[in-house]
């Protein structure tokens, strides 16, 4: 039988209550996020403090960017196509789009003698077509209905024509590199010989022949300026033009450390018929 002062302790430990679990004390720096009403909107917003964490938005890379300028270039080149209606690239055809000028830079320079280079006049289709200009080998093939068999300006093919391109004489002698008193046509007939007389046998004195002989070596000058500007200006054609569908290949074998045409060898070749036809006339000592 149970006393009464037991049955008051059990009834003492059923009532009593259990303890909370003790909870973690506030951080101090923690701020807790408030929420405010914008009374414009009528809408609710949360002022949470900005994070301290990186922010995650996807950065372009470089694969973007090659993509871009790839859609950029594809886009240039259908416009191209669509308005010349016959180039990607504007009118223009780079090096690197011509066979011809791979098959060269790979094959490396050509340095022929005149006799190879004669080989290469698009009579043999399998090799391509060449001329040279003041010893310069020319890769001509872009274009055989004019320098292959039966165009127009065949005869310059396998072979350095350079004193042709200038007199215009595309026969005989002048299909040669030797430019040697090509000069003439730009010389007044005037000064071929040294002055003596003036006109009517009246002696001229020093002074006269003197100034005399100034003018007629600035004329020789100045002619054989402007044959060098000739072929300057032939070379800018066949090195790569305006379209580059000509380039130089090689050198004329024999022909190194020469001083272009006027230094050749073997006999001189007179002035042709027509050229001689464009010099100045007698009394015309202003050099065009």
């Amino acid at each position: 039988m149970s006393t009464p002062s037991k049955n008051l302790r059990s009834r003492k430990k059923k009532s009593k209550k259990p303890e909370k679990e003790p909870q973690d004390a506030p951080d101090a720096n923690e701020v807790e996020p408030i929420t405010v009403v914008d009374p414009a909107s009528n809408s609710w917003e949360s002022t949470d403090p900005p994070s301290d964490e990186p922010f995650n938005a996807r950065a372009f890379s470089v694969l973007d960017v090659l993509r871009v300028l790839g859609g950029l270039i594809l886009l240039s080149c259908t416009l191209s196509y669509f308005i010349t209606n016959d180039s990607i690239f504007w009118g223009k055809r780079p090096s690197f789009t011509r066979p011809q000028r791979i098959r060269a830079w790979l094959r490396g320079p050509l340095n022929l003698t005149p006799s190879e280079l004669a080989l290469y006049n698009g009579t043999n289709t399998t090799l391509p077509i060449l001329l040279a200009l003041n010893s310069t080998i020319y890769d001509v093939s872009a274009s055989p209905h004019l320098y292959g068999p039966g165009g127009s300006y065949h005869f310059f093919s396998g072979r350095d024509a350079t004193r042709a391109f200038i007199t215009g004489c595309f026969s005989g002698a002048d299909l040669t590199g030797d430019l040697r008193g090509v000069e003439e046509m730009y010389v007044a007939e005037e000064f071929d010989a040294e002055i003596k007389a003036q006109p009517g046998g009246v002696m001229v004195n020093k002074d006269h022949r003197r100034v005399w002989k100034m003018e007629r070596e600035r004329a020789w000058r100045v002619a054989r300026g402007r044959v060098r500007d000739g072929v300057e200006g032939w070379r800018r054609l066949f090195d790569g033009g305006k379209d580059g569908r000509y380039f130089a290949v090689g050198r004329v074998r024999g022909r190194e450390g020469r001083k272009g045409g006027w230094d050749w060898e073997g006999e001189r070749v007179e002035l042709c018929g027509k050229a001689r036809e464009q010099r100045p006339k007698k009394g015309e000592r202003e050099v065009k």
